[in-house]
C-alpha cells in the first residue's frame, strides 16, 4: 500500500542534531573517515546521548498519542553517515523508544536532495551547507546551534519564530538594512494593508496551525509565538499579513530591538528560528535555537 504524507507535519532532521555526537566527530576531525568508521561499529551499542533537538522531536512524535496508525507527525531522519554506521545511530533510536523507521544514509553526500522525497515541511541539521541548499531549493531549514536547553516540564509544545526573513520575506528588512529605521517605519506605515509574502518557514506555520485547529484552543497541545525586532507602526502589517494567510499565531512581542533571549525563557520556547545570528547568539543561552541562513542579513 502505498503511504501518503499529505496530511501529516514532516519533519526531517540530521543525525547530529537529534544526538550528541561531538566524541565521535571529534574522531572523524582528529583522524579521518576509516577511523571513524571503526569508532561507530566499536561503539554501536552504546546508545547516544540527546542532542539539541532531541527534546523537540519527543515532543513533536508526542503529537501522535497512541495513534500510530494514523499520526499526525513523522519524523525523517537525514544523515550523512553511512548505513553501516548509522546502525549506532538507529540502535539509539531504539533505546530511546522514539518512533523514527523512515531514514536516509548518504555516506558523506548532502542530505538535502531527499527532503522533497520525503515531503518534509521542515529540515533540521547541525550542517549549515545542507541548511543553504535547502533554503536555496525553498524549503524550510535551519541550523541546529549549540545550545542550553533548560528542562521544560510541560508537555505543550512551544515553538517561536522571528518575523522577517523566517516567516515573511526580506522585502522590509532589506529597506531597515539599506536605508535605515525611518525609511522601513515609513514603507511599513504605507503598506500596513499590503501582506508581507510568505517567508521560508510560511509553509511550516501553516502545518502547525493546521493540527491547532483541530482543537479547541485552550487545549491545544502546540503553542506558537512571534518574537520580532520589530515595534510600531511596524506591527500593523505583520498582524493583517497573518490575518489574510488566516494563520494562528497565539503570542506575539514586539520587542523594538531588544535581546531575545529572556523573552523566550520567559515563553519557554522548544526552539526559535532567526536569520540573524546576533539574536540566535542571545536565544541559544536559553533555548534550542536554529539558525535560518537566508535573506539579506545573511548575504
Amino acid at each position: 500500500m502505498a503511504v501518503n504524507f499529505d496530511e501529516k507535519l514532516v519533519v526531517a532532521i540530521s543525525s547530529r542534531a537529534l544526538f550528541d555526537l561531538d566524541e565521535s566527530h571529534a574522531v572523524f576531525e582528529r583522524e579521518g573517515v576509516d577511523a571513524y568508521c571503526a569508532y561507530q561499529i566499536e561503539h554501536e551499542n552504546t546508545p547516544l546521548q540527546p542532542g539539541t533537538a532531541f527534546p523537540l522531536v519527543k515532543k513533536l512524535l508526542a503529537l501522535n498519542g497512541n495513534n500510530l496508525e494514523n499520526p499526525k507527525v513523522e519524523v525523517i531522519l537525514l544523515s550523512r553517515n553511512s548505513a553501516d554506521t548509522g546502525l549506532r545511530v538507529f540502535n539509539s533510536i531504539k533505546h530511546h523508544n522514539l518512533n523514527i523507521t523512515r531514514a536516509s544514509f548518504t555516506r558523506g553526500e548532502s542530505t538535502h536532495k531527499y527532503i522533497p522525497a520525503f515531503g518534509a515541511d521542515l529540515f533540521l541539521s547541525s550542517n549549515p551547507e545542507d541548511v543553504q541548499q535547502a533554503l536555496a531549493a525553498g524549503h524550510a531549514a535551519a541550523t541546529i546551534l549549540p545550545s542550553t536547553v533548560e528542562l521544560n516540564t510541560s508537555d505543550q509544545l512551544r515553538i517561536a519564530f522571528d518575523g522577517d526573513a523566517v516567516i515573511f520575506s526580506d522585502e522590509s528588512e532589506r529597506i531597515f538594512k539599506q536605508q535605515g529605521l525611518k525609511a522601513f517605519s515609513a514603507n511599513e506605515s504605507a503598506a500596513a494593508n499590503t501582506p508581507l509574502m510568505g517567508g521560508p518557514f510560511k509553509g511550516f506555520l501553516a502545518a502547525l496551525h493546521a493540527i491547532q485547529a483541530e482543537y479547541p484552543s485552550e487545549e491545544s497541545p502546540i503553542r506558537t509565538a512571534l518574537i520580532t525586532a520589530r515595534a510600531a507602526p511596524a506591527h500593523e502589517r505583520v498582524i493583517r499579513t497573518l490575518r489574510e494567510w488566516n494563520i494562528r499565531i497565539d503570542e506575539a512581542l514586539f520587542l523594538g530591538g531588544m535581546d531575545k533571549g529572556a523573552f523566550l525563557k520567559a515563553f519557554g520556547a522548544d526552539i526559535f528560528f532567526d536569520d540573524q545570528k546576533r539574536h540566535c547568539d542571545s536565544a541559544r543561552v536559553h533555548v534550542a535555537t536554529g539558525h535560518v541562513p537566508h535573506g539579506v542579513a545573511n548575504e
